[in-house]
């Protein structure tokens, strides 16, 4: 355990039932889309597609970190005071941070992959195979767990003035956390949006010209890398603008206490993209599309019947209602034949 204590005295109760609220979310959510995913997944490697083995690397990552989010409630629910040892906190801090670059690795490679098959269906062909694939991606794991050895290596258990102990938290921050944060900043982060930039814009493009490709198709290749795009910049974007921000300035307490709530909003963004990352699965395979398709109109079937069982039962009510009301002119008896045509 470090001897140094986090010299600032922040007030966390805001970012707590924030925290606390949106990690019951995305557990609730996060879990059965990504078993869903998953099995997707594998569906695609077994049709020998290449694009699979990057989905399902990704989606194993984000039940990795979904796996954590129930040790971090229990953290946010004592208060941020960590009852765990430090092991557990620096496995769980891991899989919490390197998550998110882990994600980013695999978007980018799923847009690659789509940049070389609609721009280069042929002269890349040896890239988009499932060796190369798997290749890459033993790479992006290999990459973010030499960047997790590093946290490894140092104390990440330390007390406030408050005597309580907090994980992988440093306010503010250490000396040997700023070279890692600028290695996130441009090679984890900057460089990945400048290539699904690149890509984005080229397959756009390549698509709109193509005059051979079929329109449902196009129409899910732009949906694709459409939807990449926007988890990258809503869900890592603001993160490490604070991250940069931080690394940069932050330097003495005042300084922490203005942008506390800021950077620990955008780092909650984070976790929405093992919500977003199920959604890539819908633009990849129409079998995929077809049985989400066929799930929706058996909800919608189910809630028909539902209504239509209620409004039913509401016109034999009144019906009912008319027959038992005393008459004097007759109508009495027609009400009782309509009773009796209606429950027929």
């Amino acid at each position: 355990m470090s001897d140094d204590s986090i010299n600032c005295t922040i007030n966390h109760k805001i970012h707590q039932y924030l925290f606390s609220g949106t990690y019951i979310l995305v557990l609730l959510v996060g879990f059965p889309t990504n078993a869903y995913s998953l099995y997707h997944a594998w569906l695609q490697i077994r049709a020998r597609n290449e694009l699979g083995v990057y989905l399902l690397n990704l989606t194993v990552s984000d039940l990795l970190y979904l796996a954590s989010l129930p040790v971090w409630l229990q953290y946010i629910f004592y208060g941020d005071n960590w009852i765990y040892s430090e092991w557990a906190c620096k496995v769980c801090g891991f899989l919490l941070y390197d998550n998110i670059y882990i994600s980013i690795g695999f978007l980018c490679c799923i847009s690659i992959d789509r940049y070389l098959a609609v721009v280069y269906p042929l002269r890349f062909s040896s890239l988009r195979t499932m060796k190369a694939a798997a290749v890459v991606s033993t790479i992006v794991w290999l990459k973010e767990l030499a960047v997790g050895i590093v946290f490894f290596q140092h104390k990440e258990l330390s007390r406030d003035k408050t005597n309580e102990l907090v994980c992988f938290e440093h306010y503010p921050m250490q000396t040997w956390e700023k070279p890692i944060n600028y290695y996130r900043f441009y090679v984890g982060f900057l460089f990945p949006l400048g290539i699904l930039s690149i890509s984005y814009f080229r397959v756009l493009r390549a698509v709109g010209k193509s005059a051979g490709t079929q329109t449902a198709q196009k129409k899910r290749i732009k949906s694709l890398v459409t939807i990449t795009i926007i988890i990258f910049l809503v869900c890592f974007s603001p993160y490490h603008i604070f991250l940069l921000v931080r690394t940069r300035l932050e330097t003495e307490c005042s300084f922490v206490e203005k942008i506390f709530n800021y950077y620990h909003f955008s780092l909650l963004l984070t976790s929405l993209n093992c919500i977003a990352d199920p959604a890539l699965y819908c633009f990849v395979s129409e079998s995929v599309q077809y049985s989400i398709q066929q799930a929706a109109e058996a909800c919608a079937h189910v809630l028909c019947c539902c209504c239509s069982k209620r409004e039913s039962t509401y016109n034999m009510d009144s019906i009912q209602q008319e027959a038992a009301a005393p008459t004097y002119n007759g109508t009495s008896t027609s009400v009782n034949k309509l009773l009796q045509q209606t429950k027929v």
